[in-house]
């Protein structure tokens, strides 16, 4: 009929010319071909390559790719550099632990270091303080003379005779910072210490006189310095112990495994009280890592972030600083300030390399750009082996099956992207070197009282983490789909040839597609879970419910607005046929 819409002419549609099918030679590879298939060959290959491209681009979003480490390292001192440098200023108990962790990450020059560290100890001899230092020296007056090895300064302390020295030579002492520690003897209140005077209170005495040394001796960092002189006013004034408590008991776990010297280099470069108890927490929880951590905390002069990134990421956070403890100062502090782990280990060109070291973000970018045209290219490819079929009736129909292929590619292309990037859906951190005891001394437990405070508990908060948001936009994408899919199948029912009562049964015979979307989110949502058990992903039921309401809301949408509108327009258009045919019947 003359009203009646023509159908869409796909044949018509897609001969129009392609202006590269008019260009003259052209790839001898493909010049035997046909039009559509030299497009096919031609997107195709366009897209492995934007593949390819993407997969070789060092950017991540929670990881670092090791060949950053490795360019940042190149020319930077190493842990054998370090203690060839202890060795030259005669520091021979900083050169051992350089030496250990030297022998770790097996630097290349440790026989030199071994040489010379031993030429040292064969020319001068060990010395009780790690090295030779006037300011202790003249406190402890023939204490430093050749040893079989530097001496831990802690039990050095715990001896009454060296405490008895120690006491008197900073009683003069006229900074009002040292006066101010040595003022916290007196404290009582203590229950991690016993107190000084009674039976068993030598550590803390011993703790004590050590902070006052190395402050009159200025081994602290300025900003650590501070906290400790405010810190010990505060406790003199309150006569609570509970603060200055934690800082000596960080202070003696770092005491109890260093000789002077290894201590005071150190203390130099820790910045506040804060990391001082972050270091002490990592000697406590990890010793055998102390040779690594020293070392790494003097070459980047930044104790905070290298233990910020242990406490962190844990064992394995230990094995990506050993890594890039082997590449160098420069490794080792990209990989504490970007504090992200280590990525595994591919191919990757060193132009690309250096771009992402200037332009992390950039290259990330582009790296996302590479992989989204991958799927824009595996959509045309699509577009191009399976045309859209001339029984769609309108130019409508063949957009919308083109804008569900677009989804599905860009789909293909995102998850091509998540598959590169092994820590994303993985939550970072681990709570290993994290974990802190602390027990209260039995012999000093203060008397509890009737009246008790109790501690507010803080309500729990769910963190909507990254992969949460990946999850749930993945489910939101999956019922997207399913979504467009029953539009699809309603359209071609009611644009397909044949009566409205059997237009009616097809429709009916439908109804397994349209609860899909109610199948699918109860699968999300129990795959979520089951993953959540086995810790694949970060354990939130935000992202595993979602999958569920999405697929609530699809099925509702799918049969309310649309199914029973077409089931009201077929039932409408079978009572007038029905209508139609009684008068011809008559």
């Amino acid at each position: 009929m003359k009203g009646d819409p023509q159908p869409f002419d796909n044949a018509r549609w897609r001969s129009v010319s392609d202006p590269r099918d008019s260009l003259p030679g052209g790839d001898p590879v493909l010049t035997g071909l046909s039009p559509a298939s030299r497009r096919v060959a031609f997107f195709g290959l366009l897209s492995g390559v934007l593949l390819v491209l993407g997969t070789l681009v060092p950017a991540n979003w929670k990881s670092l790719h090791p060949a950053l480490l490795e360019r940042a390292g190149r020319g930077t001192p190493t842990a054998a550099g370090l203690g060839l440098a202890a060795v030259n200023a005669q520091r021979p108990g900083v050169a051992n632990l350089a030496l250990s962790a030297a022998m770790t990450v097996k630097d290349e020059h440790v026989a030199r270091l071994t040489a010379e560290l031993a030429a040292l100890e064969a020319r001068r001899g060990w010395n009780a303080w790690g090295g030779a230092d006037p300011f202790i020296e003249s406190v402890f007056k023939g204490q430093s003379g050749p040893r079989l090895a530097s001496e831990i300064i802690l039990p050095f302390l715990l001896s009454a005779t060296n405490r008895t020295v120690l006491r008197e030579h900073l009683a003069s002492a006229r900074s009002p910072g040292v006066q101010a520690i040595l003022q916290t003897s007196s404290l009582s209140s203590t229950t991690q210490f016993v107190p000084v005077g009674r039976p068993g209170g030598q550590p803390l005495e011993a703790t004590i006189l050590l902070t006052a040394l190395l402050y009159q001796g200025e081994r602290f960092a300025p900003l650590l310095a501070q906290d400790i002189r405010t810190t010990a006013e505060r406790a003199n004034e309150t006569r609570l112990a509970g603060e200055w408590e934690t800082l000596c008991m960080d202070l003696l776990t770092l005491a109890r495994r260093m000789d002077w010297l290894q201590l005071g280099e150190l203390l130099r470069h820790v910045p506040n009280a804060r990391a001082l108890s972050d270091l002490a927490q990592l000697v406590k929880a990890a010793p055998d890592n102390l040779a690594l951590l020293y070392t790494a905390a003097l070459l980047t002069q930044a104790p905070d972030r290298v233990a910020a990134y242990l406490l962190r990421f844990g064992v394995a956070g230990a094995g990506d600083l050993t890594k890039a403890l082997a590449h160098g100062e420069g490794a080792v502090r990209l990989l504490t300030a970007r504090s992200l782990p280590l990525g595994p280990t591919r191919m990757t060109p060193g132009f690309l390399v250096g771009w992402t070291l200037a332009a992390p973000r950039g290259m990330l970018t582009v790296k996302i750009a590479l992989f989204l045209l991958a799927g824009l290219g595996f959509f045309l490819v699509w577009r191009e082996l399976s045309p859209v079929q001339p029984n769609n009736r309108s130019l409508v129909g063949a957009r919308m099956v083109n804008g569900q292929r677009a989804v599905v590619a860009l789909a293909l292309g995102s998850l091509l992207l998540v598959a590169g990037e092994p820590f994303l859906l993985k939550p970072l951190g681990s709570p290993e070197f994290r974990l802190r005891l602390k027990l209260p001394m039995l012999t000093n437990s203060p008397v509890p009282t009737q009246k008790t405070t109790t501690a507010t508990q803080p309500k729990p908060r769910m963190e909507v983490s990254l992969s949460t948001i990946l999850s749930i936009m993945l489910f939101a994408g999956l019922q997207v789909a399913v979504y467009a899919m029953c539009l699809k199948k309603i359209r071609e029912i009611e644009m397909s040839t044949g009566s409205a009562q059997l237009k009616l049964r097809l429709l009916e015979n439908e109804e397994n597609l349209f609860d899909s979307g109610l199948y699918i989110g109860i699968a999300g949502t129990a795959a979520a879970l089951v993953l959540q058990v086995l810790q694949m992903i970060q354990a939130n039921l935000l992202a595993a419910y979602a999958s569920n309401l999405f697929g609530i809301v699809t099925v509702a949408c799918v049969k309310i607005y649309h199914v029973r509108a077409a089931k009201r327009r077929l039932i409408v258009e079978a009572q007038s046929e029905v209508a139609q045919r009684q008068p011809e019947v008559a």
